[in-house]
């Protein structure tokens, strides 16, 4: 593998040992249809209730709506690149999708750790995604995270 040229000092995020209990990264996003269109091509998720206006506006969402895991996208970027950051593993995720993300919508995502597992350097994150104060994704995900050294 090529080396990034990326020096340990410069790794986005954080080891194990800089972690604690409340410690929180958050991110803004805002959905457009550029966005809605690009995760339908690379997920196939082709959804009418995603893509077409007179479709979705005769649904119970009366307009078209972002893919939930367009959202949970979001959450894996704020783990993969800042809390806990580069170098950390997925071993579990769960979510509820609770509300609805439109065309416009600035969605925020949240990550807070939760709980720290020292003896395999596994952290436990509170993930939720909102739009203003309406919470769109919740769940809790499971990491491994790198040790320093």
């Amino acid at each position: 593998m090529p080396d990034s040229g990326m020096k340990i000092a410069e790794r986005p995020g954080f080891f194990y040992e800089e972690l604690y209990i409340g410690q929180t990264a958050r991110q803004e996003r805002v959905v457009d249809d550029t966005l809605i269109r690009q995760f339908t091509a690379l997920s196939g998720d082709n959804n009418p209730v995603h893509l077409d206006e007179d479709y979705a506006r005769k649904t119970r969402f009366g307009g078209r709506i972002a893919q939930g895991m367009l959202g949970a996208t979001f959450i894996s970027a704020v783990i993969g690149s800042r809390l806990p950051g580069h170098g950390t593993i997925y071993l579990s995720q769960n979510l509820k999708f609770l509300a609805p993300v439109r065309i416009g919508d600035k969605v925020t995502t949240e990550v807070t750790i939760t709980e720290l597992r020292p003896e395999k350097s596994r952290a436990v994150l509170k993930t939720i995604c909102r739009v203003g104060d309406t919470v769109t994704i919740a769940g809790e995900a499971l990491v491994m995270v790198p040790k320093r050294g």
